[in-house]
C-alpha cells in the first residue's frame, strides 16, 4: 500500500504590526512568582475574523467569555494573496480595530497574522502550529444540505483541527445583542 500525499502548497503569510496604542504592561510583581499552572502564564487563543459580521460577533463571543487577562489572542485572516497591498492594508485596519477593541474589554494581548490560502486549511495550519487551547471561529447558522453542498469553514475545521473548535452560532432572536 502506498501512502498518499498532498500537494503542497506554497505558505505565504504577512506579520501585521498592532497599534502602538495599546500600552506594554510591566512585569508582575515577584510576589506573583509563586503561582504557576495555566491561570498564570495564560493560553494562546486563536480567533478566525473576516469582515462578515459573524465574524465580529465570533470574536467579541471570545473577547467577553472565554478571554483572560494573562492571555494571548491569536487573529488569523485568510485572504487570497498577502502581495496585494490593498488588500495587505484593509486587512491590517481591521487587525488594528480588533487588537484595540480587545485590549479595552478584556486586557489581552495581540497578535494577528494575514495569510494566504483557503480559509479552512489556513486556520487548521495556524491552529496546528500555535497549539492554542481553543479555535474560535464564527458561522453563518446555515443548515446541514446547504454546508454540505455549499461547503463550510467551520465544519472543515471542526473535522480538521486537531485544537478545540469553538463555533459561534449568531442567536437569531436576539441579533447583535445576543453577546452583550
Amino acid at each position: 500500500m502506498e501512502t498518499v500525499q498532498e500537494d503542497v502548497e506554497e505558505y505565504s503569510w504577512r506579520e501585521v504590526v498592532l497599534p502602538r496604542l495599546i500600552p506594554v504592561v510591566q512585569d508582575p510583581a515577584p510576589e506573583l512568582d509563586r503561582e504557576t499552572g495555566e491561570r498564570r502564564r495564560g493560553r494562546d487563543l486563536l480567533v478566525a475574523v473576516d469582515f462578515g459580521p459573524n465574524s465580529k460577533h465570533a470574536f467579541d463571543w471570545a473577547i467577553i467569555h472565554l478571554a483572560r487577562i494573562a492571555d494571548t489572542v491569536h487573529l488569523v485572516h485568510a485572504v487570497s494573496s498577502v502581495h496585494n497591498d490593498l488588500v495587505y492594508d484593509k486587512s491590517q485596519e481591521l487587525m488594528d480595530n480588533l487588537a484595540v477593541e480587545a485590549f479595552k474589554v478584556s486586557l489581552v494581548h495581540t497578535k494577528a497574522r494575514i495569510v494566504a490560502g483557503d480559509p479552512g486549511k489556513v486556520i487548521c495550519r495556524e491552529a496546528e502550529r500555535l497549539k492554542p487551547a481553543a479555535v474560535i471561529l464564527g458561522t453563518r447558522g446555515r443548515g446541514l444540505v446547504q454546508s454540505v453542498l455549499q461547503g463550510s469553514v467551520s465544519e472543515y475545521c471542526f473535522h480538521n483541527c486537531k485544537a478545540a473548535p469553538v463555533i459561534i452560532v449568531p442567536g437569531k432572536e436576539a441579533g447583535e445583542q445576543s453577546v452583550l
